[in-house]
């Protein structure tokens, strides 16, 4: 007799969270007569009658659900929802990177032969005044 009441108990706790779970996760056109917050209360202070009247009262029925069928697989359509391309694995952002790399090496180059070229500038100018004789 324990364990039948144990299996029912069982049960019982099963029904609850599979309707709190359904009720939890029941999109706003789906739920009838009480808002959502209600039926979780209800589910939850009641397990046995709450969710027996959750399946039958609470929800839609599934035949009026307008729900559309997954997919077979996996469930996701790779092909309809691209995953996202992680910056490091995107030809197009490396591609990018290695550009603007490229022209910010070519800037810090350019400045460095100009700096070079005014230095040598300012030591012929030093030497030759040094070289010069004074008047």
């Amino acid at each position: 007799m324990v364990r039948l009441y144990a299996l029912l108990i069982l049960a019982q706790v099963v029904l609850a969270v599979c309707a709190l779970i359904s009720c939890l996760s029941a999109e706003e056109g789906e739920i009838r007569a009480l808002p959502r917050i209600a039926w979780a209360l209800i589910i939850l202070f009641f397990p046995l009658v709450g969710s027996i009247v959750w399946f039958v009262a609470g929800r839609e029925p599934s035949t009026r659900r307008s729900r559309t069928a997954w997919p077979m697989g996996t469930g996701f359509s790779e092909q309809a929802h691209p995953r996202p391309v992680a910056p490091d694995d995107d030809p197009a952002f490396l591609s990018s990177l290695a550009d603007r790399n490229r022209r910010d090496d070519q800037e810090r180059l350019r400045r460095w032969e100009e700096d070079l070229r005014r230095r040598e500038e300012e030591l012929r100018r030093q030497e030759s005044d040094r070289d010069r004789p004074e008047v």
